[in-house]
């Protein structure tokens, strides 16, 4: 669609991200493959998304990219086959507060991070305190 070879697209991300304008979420897959296996692309900072938009951006990629963005001052975060992230020994699914425990029922270390919500209990977390990271 854009007129260029798909390397020369991945070589666009690659220099994109080094410039802070995206991050790119990779699976945990180990050595070369990893290289050109990128899961997600996400804004670098969320404030990016209400900056270049005419609309007001979608509320669960904000999420994400705010999570995504604290997270990997000091972590390597990878994409998650069954949740949203994985850092570490630990999943991270982040939603809004009617988020539900489906999606991370029978993983081990799996947290639930809610938008929307003052404090948490159990394996639920407040997005805000993400913030407190960086």
């Amino acid at each position: 669609m854009i007129d260029r070879h798909r390397n020369q697209v991945a070589n666009f991300l690659f220099y994109l991200e080094k410039a802070g304008i995206v991050s790119q979420l990779r699976g945990t897959t180990e050595g070369i493959r990893q290289l050109g296996k990128v899961e997600k692309t996400y804004l670098d900072n969320a404030n990016l998304a209400y900056a270049l938009s005419d609309s007001p951006p979608e509320i669960g990629n904000i999420r994400k990219t705010f999570f995504l963005s604290q997270m990997k001052v000091n972590n390597e975060v990878f994409a998650s086959d069954k949740s949203d992230f994985t850092i570490g020994p630990y999943t991270f699914e982040v939603g809004g507060p009617n988020k539900q425990q489906k999606q991370i029922q029978g993983i081990n270390n799996a947290y639930i991070v809610k938008d929307d919500i003052e404090y948490g209990h159990k394996n639920i977390i407040p997005l805000w305190h993400f913030g407190f990271h960086y």
